[in-house]
């Protein structure tokens, strides 16, 4: 394989989903690291993405997509529907198509023809100006969506909806399951156990088993791999048992089965899925909020005419038109008018700031007084606002001292614990008491089940992006994890002489 060359390289941000420990984090890295073309590959576990340094004559987004589904995992998208004009005949529709299929970002394009519409599917980085601009070089006009985008934060919710109600499905069944274990024997009793644990082991178990086979196939084992085990292992001797119950007595008793115990193991790791999710959908509430803060459209001025556009399609060195009351699109300098803005977001500051010609003014902070124009000097991701979020997901995706040691350990436990639990097996079953396979089995099983280290990969993790978090929310941008984990050994905070701490407006004292 040719090395890649690095000196036309691209690097772009992936969503990920399914990821819940370090071990997933590790898996998706190494899937990445094995694709040609790719240079860099480091999973932001808080974050749930991955950041990938690429070489685009070699690899393409559509192919990182499809290595980090082959181990296991997915990749969070948006699809949105565009109105096309200008389209004619098929080759029309083949032009557009590539247009969008080569903005970066983009995992597919679809477009009809007969209803004029473009329907593509793009990972959240990109802006629907981006691919506007795309088709407009190709010689067509796209419109605004006709369907609102699918953001990440949608894209959580129902991901906890969904584990919410396999959890609900999972719980209840094994509820039954294990009332009917204390019940007095009845014909068909051991096929009606059977019957309500299968659903539980393999569709609300589906995840685990998909996650356990994205890591065999790449050699790897991590903590799915310890749930499908060992749920497995409990679930398939309860299925033989009921299938051939003579291999299985032992002095003429009837063999016991662990139905019970496969459901429950499932219901249970669901519900921790649920909280985990739960947890980690609260924690960027800051982020959100920053984003929030950009108004969606701009006044513009163009051949002399105002006219309101998205914010994503204002261009470096476009006239801008601010009114009283209105938030600042984005960065730019005073050109005509002069105002006072509300700038205590950016600098804390409680009183507003007079704006005149030649003054800079910063995107989302709020006009107070008078109307002015200025000239756009930065847009979409090299606004302030925009490197203010960037700053702080970095923070949460860094990683603490602390951190690296719990990765490093998560790598290596999956492995040793299934090591130790087939010398387990292997040991009860020939050493151990009468009868040795059903010993051996549920030795097996203990082990496998308890040693399920989630809160390992986790809570690091979890904890850092809670507390950059609400720092972030409180004005406090914190840079890295590392800083974060040095914080406690602080014991004296300076300031400049020209910093304020207020909380952003006049308080009647």
């Amino acid at each position: 394989m040719a090395s890649p060359d690095t000196t036309n390289t691209t690097r772009i941000t992936l969503p990920v989903t399914g990821m819940s420990c370090a071990s997933c984090a590790i898996s998706v890295e190494s899937w990445l690291r094995e694709t040609p073309g790719v240079i860099r590959a480091a999973v932001n576990f808080a974050a749930e993405n991955v950041s990938v340094e690429y070489d685009p004559k070699q690899t393409n987004l559509k192919k990182l997509a499809r290595a980090i589904t082959e181990s296991g995992y997915g990749v969070a998208t948006r699809k949105s529907t565009f109105p096309v004009t200008g389209m004619s005949c098929a080759s029309c529709v083949a032009h557009v198509e590539e247009a969008l299929n080569e903005v970066p970002g983009v995992v597919s394009a679809s477009v009809n023809l007969a209803s004029e519409k473009a329907t593509v599917e793009y990972i959240e980085t990109v802006s629907p100006g981006a691919l506007r601009r795309a088709v407009a070089e190709a010689g067509y006009q796209m419109g605004s969506e006709t369907a609102a985008p699918e953001d990440i934060t949608l894209a959580a919710e129902r991901e906890i909806r969904k584990v919410w109600r396999q959890f609900l499905v999972a719980i209840s069944l094994s509820a039954i399951v294990m009332a009917l274990m204390f019940t007095v024997d009845f014909t068909g009793k051991n096929y009606l156990l059977w019957a309500l644990a299968t659903p539980v082991q393999f569709w609300a178990g589906l995840r685990f088993y998909r996650g356990a086979w994205g890591a065999l196939r790449h050699g790897r084992a991590d903590m799915n791999t310890l749930i499908a085990v060992g749920s497995s292992a409990a679930y398939f001797y309860s299925m033989a048992a009921v299938i051939a119950p003579s291999l299985f007595s032992h002095q003429g008793m009837a063999p016991h089965l662990y139905f019970d115990t496969s459901a429950m193991i499932i219901a249970l790791i669901l519900l921790g899925r649920y909280l985990e999710a739960r947890a980690k959908g609260r924690t960027s509430e800051a982020i959100k909020k920053l984003i929030g803060l950009q108004p969606k459209n701009a006044t513009v001025i163009r051949n002399g005419q105002e006219i309101s556009i998205v914010v994503d399609d204002v261009q470096i060195g476009d006239l801008v038109l601010v009114r009283p009351g209105e938030r600042i699109p984005v960065d730019g300098n005073v050109r005509q008018g002069h105002s006072s803005v509300d700038e205590s977001m950016i600098t804390g500051e409680s009183l507003p700031v007079e704006k005149k010609s030649g003054e800079r003014v910063i995107g989302a902070t709020i006009n107070k007084t008078g109307s002015f124009q200025f000239e756009a000097t930065r847009v979409g991701k090299d606004t302030t606002l925009a490197q203010i979020v960037r700053l702080v997901e970095e923070a949460q995706g860094s990683k603490a001292p602390i951190q690296r040691l719990a990765d490093i350990i998560a790598g290596y436990f999956v492995p040793a614990v299934v090591g130790i639990a087939i010398v387990t097996f292997l040991v009860w079953y020939f050493l151990g008491p009468a009868p040795a396979l059903t010993v051996a089995l549920l030795n097996t099983v203990a082990i496998l089940v308890i040693a399920c280290p989630c809160a390992l990969g986790l809570a690091t993790p979890t904890a850092i992006i809670v507390g950059t978090g609400k720092g972030a929310e409180h004005g406090v941008l914190i840079r890295s994890a590392a800083a974060l984990e040095n914080a406690h050994r602080l014991n004296t905070i300076l300031l400049d002489k020209t910093g304020t701490l207020t909380r952003g407006m006049p308080r009647v004292t």
